[in-house]
């Protein structure tokens, strides 16, 4: 369904609301610091969606709601099938109340205490926390840096998971914070070392819709058929059509004997296999009727990331901007400016007056970065940068 065009511009104030990110900021933030920390939009959502939320509230009763509907999973399967071109056994689809909650089910049905998780560091970090909380051990695959520009380390990826300590990996897909969309070749390289020592890989693809223009994301199921028994892929709407609150995500285990068992743990042990009342209406309106407010709001945050990158190239020309592929993140490297992490952070929060996620907090390799959220009006983010360059030009 094709949507009225958006006035992405608009200026929409969240304080009193609630949220997160307006009304939660980091301890110590100044009250009149500006928030581009977490990951969600400052743009109203698709019409279509809002519309149909307010049918469901007028509807008046709010009782206990299905996900396991034909219709449900009818409208995951053909949004799937349409953006990537990936056929889903709709049987393989679960609910979860989100991604993160998802990894740390996962982590219980995979893994034993004390067993290796790798991860790519520096990546989002949830992933850390959860695999600290469950038990695990981090293991760390770095990702090789050079000139702005991210890569895997195949050949410590395969040392790593040569380890029979280390039972798999958590792949970040498109990659949060870097911002990279893998390649069929790199995925296919993931997955064959993968299989060498038969371990299983997560498959993070929250911000699958979310890629830059002529960039095109690839479901790891789909380029990987032949090894679907080792690998579930986490999705959600929520980061596309800025619907984080509503608590639903997709998750694809084509394993039967993972499903059973995550069945077992999410309703038999934590009972939280249905969602709240109003989930699966805004996905369906979001999937049915709101393809053309995303297409929007991409195209919009390629002309923030072009907005982004001339500025740091006129402006600080030392700062070094990884190539924006995928998300709506900026994740830029400060280091020339400011190398020590705790600095940095003082100066973006307290003199900058700017609310941003810290690149150490992705993992010691993004000390010296920050990460921005540029799903947000022009305006602030130019005010957010105006406000970093006089932090960073200005220190005492």
């Amino acid at each position: 369904m094709e949507t009225e065009k958006m006035n992405l511009d608009q200026l929409i104030d969240r304080k009193g609301t609630g949220s997160v990110k307006w009304d939660a900021m980091p301890n110590g933030a100044p009250a009149d610091a500006l928030p581009l920390w977490v990951a969600d939009m400052d743009f109203r959502c698709a019409p279509a969606i809002i519309e149909a939320l307010h049918k469901r509230v007028d509807h008046g009763i709010f009782g206990y709601s299905l996900y396991d509907t034909p219709e449900c999973k009818a409208v995951i399967q053909h949004w799937f099938q349409k953006r990537f071109q990936w056929e889903v056994d709709p049987e393989d689809v679960f609910f979860s109340p989100g991604v993160v909650p998802a990894v740390a089910f996962l982590l219980e049905i995979l893994t034993q205490a004390g067993d290796g998780v790798v991860i790519q560091r520096p990546v989002y970090y949830p992933f850390m926390a959860k695999i600290e909380a469950t038990g695990r051990k981090i293991v760390d695959n770095p990702l090789h840096y050079e000139n702005g520009a991210y890569t895997m380390d195949f050949a410590d990826l395969d040392k790593k998971l040569a380890d029979p300590n280390n039972k798999g990996l958590i792949l970040c897909s498109p990659h949060n914070p870097v911002g990279r969309v893998w390649t069929v070749e790199e995925l296919r390289q993931v997955v064959d070392i993968a299989k060498k020592y038969d371990k299983w890989i997560i498959s993070d693809e929250i911000h699958f819709d979310l890629t830059r223009k002529g960039v095109q994301h690839h479901p790891l199921l789909k380029v990987a058929p032949d090894y679907k028994d080792r690998i579930v892929v986490c999705t959600a709407p929520s980061k596309t059509f800025n619907l984080a609150g509503i608590q639903l995500s997709n998750i694809v285990i084509p394993n039967k004997e993972y499903q059973k068992a995550w069945l077992k743990r999410i309703s038999d042990t934590y009972s939280v296999g249905a969602p709240n009342a109003f989930a699966v209406t805004a996905m369906i309106a979001a999937y049915e009727e709101s393809e053309d407010w995303l297409n929007q709001v991409n195209g919009y945050i390629d002309g923030n990331m072009a907005f982004a990158k001339e500025f740091f190239q006129k402006n600080l020309p030392e700062a070094r901007m990884a190539d924006p592929q995928g998300t709506y993140l900026i994740w830029v490297d400060l280091s020339a400016y400011c190398k020590d992490g705790k600095k940095l952070e003082d100066l973006m929060l307290n003199k900058a007056k700017v609310a941003l996620d810290e690149g150490y907090i992705f993992g010691e390799a993004g000390t010296g970065f920050e990460r921005i959220n540029a799903a947000c009006p022009r305006s602030i983010l130019e005010d957010c940068l105006n406000r970093m360059k006089d932090a960073l030009l200005n220190q005492d």
